[in-house]
Parts: C-alpha cells; structure tokens; sequence
C-alpha cells in the first residue's frame, strides 16, 4: 500500500532521515518507535504531506502506486484527510477551541463530499456513536473544553476517519490518556481497522503498547531504521542492543531493580540486574515506618461549588472526599486514579495552592491550613513540585542558570551569588547536566534535560518534600528510565521524601512504597505498592491494573 524506497530528509544539508526502505501492508498496523529525535514524527509528517519548507527530501514515498512528491500542493490537498488521515498526539491543541466538536469534523466532510448540511450532521453524529462517544448529539454542540481528555482523543478519531481513509496515521494518541481510557482507544482502533481495513501507522514510545496493536514493527534510532519486522519476532527475539534497552527499560512487573537499564547501559553492555529484595524492602520499611508520621493529612475534603442560575441550586462537587493518610521521611508514596479522580487537587491542597473545605494537614506536627502568609511562604520553601511539562513551566527568557538561581534568593538559600551559582553548578552534575549548559536556554535543550532542569530547580531550595506531578510521563522509555534511577539516587542522597503521581502504574508500583488508589475524589486502596499490584482487593484498582499493556 505504501513504499518507502530510499527515503531521506535533510535540513540545512544535515541528513536527519537517512535512507529508509519499508513498507505499510495494506489491512495492517505497522508500529513505529524509538526515542525522542529518532526521525518517527517526520517520517508521518513527510506521508502527510506537512513538512516544514526548509526540508529537502530524497528518494520516493508511493502510495496506491502514486508518488506523493511527485505531486503539487493542490493535487497533495485531495490525498491530506480523504485518503490519508492523522491522529495528533495532543488533543487539546489540535482542536479548535471556538468552534464545536460537532463543526469541526463537519468541515472535513464539508470539504471532501458533496453531502448537504443536514446529511453531514447526521454523518457526524453517526460518526461520534462509531467511536462510542456519550451523548454524541450533545458533544456535537459542546466545545472541546467541556468535554474529558478521552472523550477529545475520540473526536479526533472521528475527524480523521470522516472520510475513510485508506492509511490512518496515530502519532502518540494515547500518551497523556489514562491507562483505562487509552485501553478503550486502542480496542478502537484496533476494531475500526479490521471494520474499515485500512491501513495505520502507529507512532509510540510505550514498545508494550505498540506490541498489543501493530503486526509489524519498525525500531528508529537517529533517523535509521535499526530492526524492522513481525513485531512477534522482533519483541520476542530482538537482535540490536537499542531494541533490547527499549524492551528492558520499563519497569518489571515481578521484579524491582535497584537501578533500571538504559539505553547507554545496554550499548556499552553494562547492565545491572540487581534486585531490591523483599528482604531489603521489609528492613528498609521497619526504619522509616518506626518514626512519627513527616506528613498526616486527617479527614480532608475539596468541595468546588458550581455558580447557579435563578432558582437553581448550585452543584457541589466533592473533588477530595474525607481523604486522610500518613506519609514518612523517606518514603515514596505513589498516587494513582484515572483523571479528575481528585489527585491533583489533593496536592494542589496539601501546597496550600487551595484552601481545604474541612479537615487538617499536619507538616512535621504543625497544621499548615491554619498558617498565615510568612509561614506558609517558609513552608513552600521544604515543598517542591516538579512538573509534567519542564518546557512549559521555565521562563524561555531566562537561562537555566538563572531560573534555578532566582527561588534560591528569594529565599535566601546560601548567603551571597557566587556562594549559590557553585552550589547549582554542584546540582548539574548530580542531575546529569553539565557545568556549561548554565547560560543556555530552554529551547537549546532536550525533553529529557529539561527534566533534568526542573529537578535541579525543585531540589535547589533544599526542600524535604517532592511532588512529582506526572513528571515521567511525557518521556521517552530510556529517559525516563535515567530520570526514575536520578530520583531515586537522589532521594538516597540527600533523604527526600515522594508523592509520586502518575497514570504509568508499572512506575508507580516501582517507585513507591506505599501506593494510594483513588477514585471520585475518595482512597479506594491504600497499603503496600507490590502488595497491592499483585493482590488487588478493589474492583475498581483491578480494573486499573488489568489495563496496563503488558506486551508479549
């Protein structure tokens, strides 16, 4: 169906695709992964149709036996949406936040048929039951805002098989989704392609998510292909060592490695395997649970009240329902539920960020809903937060250097500049950054140093407490494994206690030692990570559980 015959692309001369050669069956999913620059999202942008002008590209794309650049802009505009289709990795971006979720699949229908208006939105409302969104007439008229992430990724499913297309190409559609809703996109995906039998590429970084859906499989490693076939054969008996550390970087189900392999490990074949013990483990728990709680949260609640109309009554909803735990120096504690489970607001609660409904947070024995403006700004200075999106949360005005050199003064960490400015030198190395990325810029670095950066950031002010707020998801598997083994290194170092957060539950489990299931605002499961990953007793924690893919 599609030929990749010595396909290159270069930017400025520098060859960033470098001859590829694959095919894409028809009535086939063909997965593509590989880290962060490894050529994936260009590769799909190129078959679409949408690279920058400055590209220059080689060799040929065929498609149904057609050259696509062989073809003008205009004559490309009858293949873009009807024939090839695409799934963007962001939902919330790719939709148009002025204009209803119904109108916008419409239009593409609108440009490619010759259907009238009413024939359109009865296909659209169709089109919504297809992809078995709720209420479709009502999410017709709804505004991508008012609608969950799920429920976004679906509409974008919807606008991009409008058309039935031949080739549906899924770049990241389920990263930022829970486990249990990104289960229920890839279920389908998987039945729209064996309804329609068209074709899909489909993009990702998670090898066992990509091994549940596609037939074939194609490894990229700096714009090459370096293992291309039965995706069976490729997983199960992989020949290259970067197939091999992207296989092995995700944490195990049935065991913990004090230290995950990555990518580097496995190239320079030094990779460890040893285990923390449930041994190690119980010794470990004796000693941190043996001391006074570091953090009590006792009967918590978050209410939001909804503005009413006339004579109506406002609606109340309970985001953190009479929610208490415990929380030890040198503990992780994981934190997991789908979205708008209450996690975030219950942290954004404990940091003060939003004043409690009822209950009490104890922080080392002082209640910290009743401080005033002083002491809670001394208490932000021991609780630190570090970001899902580090691009997103650093000033791209500033160096690095100087957004980690700013919080410290202003709260006065260290007594003078150059006294800071060594010691945030001292934290590049103990991150992994080097002493000259000081004076760079956001932008000059990658998702993975970034991360990098906002820890170096969090852990500048000598805090006690880290948040990490989803801050893995968005990584590639060897990042994040290099991000997980910085954590936990550092949490040794310098005896940092974790709320880590995250949808990822093969992380959690692994990073944690207690783990908090939640659901509608309430603790459905509290108690051991392993114990409760292995022996779930909730429905509702199994369900979480049993949608983790597990690849083969």
């Amino acid at each position: 169906m599609v030929i990749f015959k010595d396909f290159s692309i270069s930017f400025k001369g520098i060859k960033v695709i470098n001859n590829l050669n694959f095919k894409i069956k028809s009535n086939s999913i063909l997965g593509i992964v590989g880290e962060s620059g490894s050529g994936k999202s260009l590769t799909s942008l190129a078959l679409i149709g949408l690279l920058p002008k400055t590209a220059k590209v080689s060799g040929k794309i065929n498609f149904l036996d057609t050259e696509l650049f062989s073809l003008s802009e205009k004559e490309f505009q009858k293949y873009r949406g009807k024939e090839i289709s695409m799934i963007f990795q962001e939902p919330m971006s790719s939709l148009n936040p002025t204009i209803t979720c119904g109108k916008q699949v419409a239009e593409i229908l609108s440009i490619h048929t010759k259907l009238s208006k009413q024939e359109i939105r009865e296909e659209v409302t169709s089109l919504f039951e297809k992809v078995k969104l709720p209420r479709p007439k009502h999410i017709y008229d709804s505004f991508p805002h008012e609608i969950s992430g799920g429920q976004k990724q679906r509409v974008m499913i919807a606008m991009a098989i409008a058309c039935k297309p031949k080739l549906l190409i899924a770049d990241e559609p389920t990263t930022a989704l829970d486990v249990t809703v990104q289960k229920e996109i890839i279920l389908l995906l998987k039945n729209l392609q064996l309804e329609t039998q068209m074709s899909i590429l489909f993009i990702s970084h998670d090898l066992n998510l990509v091994s549940e859906i596609a037939d074939d499989v194609l490894v990229m490693y700096k714009g090459e292909i370096v293992e291309y076939g039965n995706t069976t054969s490729v997983f199960k008996n992989p020949k290259e060592n970067y197939t091999k550390a992207l296989i092995n970087s995700k944490p195990k189900e049935n065991v913990r490695l004090k230290k995950l392999p990555t990518v580097k490990d496995f190239i320079n074949e030094t990779v460890e395997n040893s285990v923390f013990s449930k041994e190690e483990r119980k010794v470990y728990h004796e000693k941190i649970y043996s001391t006074t709680p570091f953090l009590e949260v006792k009967n918590l609640k978050k209410e939001f009240i909804s503005k009413s109309f006339l004579f109506t009554k406002p609606n109340v909803v309970k985001a953190v329902n009479d929610v208490s735990f415990s929380l030890y120096q040198g503990e992780t504690l994981g934190l997991v539920g789908e979205s708008g489970c209450g996690k975030s607001t219950l942290v954004r609660t404990i940091l003060q960020l939003e004043k409690a409904t009822n209950g009490e947070i104890f922080y080392q024995g002082k209640d910290i809903t009743k401080l005033n403006t002083k002491e809670l700004k001394l208490m932000r200075k021991d609780i630190q937060i570090i970001f899902q999106d580090p691009f997103s949360s650093l000033n791209p005005r500033k160096t690095v250097g100087e957004a980690i050199l700013e919080p410290m003064t202003v709260h006065k960490i260290l007594s003078h500049k150059k006294e800071r400015k060594d010691y945030v030198l001292e934290l590049f190395k103990n991150v992994g950054l080097d002493v000259t990325h000081y004076d760079r810029y956001p932008h000059e670095f990658s998702g993975g140093q970034r991360q990098r950066i906002g820890i170096a950031r969090a852990i500048a002010l000598q805090p006690k407490l880290l948040i990490c707020d989803e801050s893995v998801s968005a990584l590639d598997v060897s990042i994040q494994a290099q991000i997980l083994n910085l954590l936990n290194e550092l949490k040794l170092k310098y005896n940092f206690t974790y709320i880590f957060i995250s949808h990822d539950l093969s992380v959690v489990k692994y990073m944690s030692d207690q783990l908090i299931v939640m659901n509608a605002g309430q603790i459905e499961e509290i108690g051991d990570a392993d114990e409760i990953y292995t022996n779930p007793k909730k429905e509702y924690t199994k369900t979480l559980i049993s949608a983790i893919p597990k690849g083969i």
